[in-house]
């Protein structure tokens, strides 16, 4: 099995060499480089083509949320990002994600669930917990407009019902064993929905598939019966 190829963003070396060791142990994980600050994101990543950068979002010079918008507005595949925060749910955190990065964990995060969050990254899974995802939104409701509803009502206008029911279930943080059992469908034609709402949508995954579809109001209508 080929490693997954993973860069470490953080300003404090003591961090960065703690991130280090720990994920130097596992087999399956390669560090191909490490940066001290957002502003040198860029160039490593086309240096060392890593699968997944794990971004501190508090840096002095250039932040994590800016580097991940560099990044992200690149306009190539590039690698999933997953950024470091010592807060739950704020607005940087936020920021991120709609950005395009793939989750977020928390500093004090036992060492065992980071390595599960690079990995289902690298794998192309969601990163965030029901719970977590829900504790996101409540805080994305309280930063709403409705200038942003009615975006991304516009946005979502353009799929279909299945897709909305997919993006919907994306948005209540199910993986998609657990969205092809509530939707009886398979797990191969979930990935299908996920990938053509991605594409029509022009968005990198399936956190700002969350989002979007909260801000569009969508697990809403879910709640009240609706889609």
């Amino acid at each position: 099995m080929t490693a997954i190829r993973l860069l470490l963003v953080d300003d404090d070396p003591l961090v960065r060499a703690g991130l280090s060791f720990m994920m130097g142990g596992a087999a399956d994980i390669e560090i191909v480089g490490e940066a001290a600050d957002g502003s040198e994101v860029e160039e490593l990543v086309d240096r060392v083509h890593p699968d997944v950068v794990l971004m501190d979002i508090r840096m002095p010079s250039v932040d994590g949320l800016t580097a991940t918008e560099r990044l992200r507005a690149r306009g190539d595949a590039g690698p999933q990002i997953v950024v470091l925060t010592t807060f739950h749910a704020d607005e940087q955190v936020l920021r991120a994600l709609r950005a395009g990065a793939a989750g977020f964990v928390l500093k004090d995060t036992p060492p065992a669930e980071i390595l599960d969050a690079v990995r289902r990254v690298a794998a192309g899974d969601p990163v965030l917990s029901p719970a977590v995802t829900r504790q996101l939104m409540e805080h994305a409701a309280g930063t709403a407009t409705d200038t942003r509803r009615a975006r991304a009502r516009e946005r979502v206008a353009a799929l279909g019902d299945r897709e909305r029911e997919v993006a919907v279930a994306v948005g209540q943080g199910l993986a998609n064993a657990e969205i092809a059992t509530g939707l009886f469908m398979s797990v191969a034609t979930v990935k299908t929905h996920v990938s053509r709402i991605l594409a029509k949508l022009d968005l990198n995954n399936r956190v700002q598939i969350a989002l979007l579809a909260y801000d569009a109001g969508l697990l809403e209508e879910d709640g009240e019966g609706g889609h």
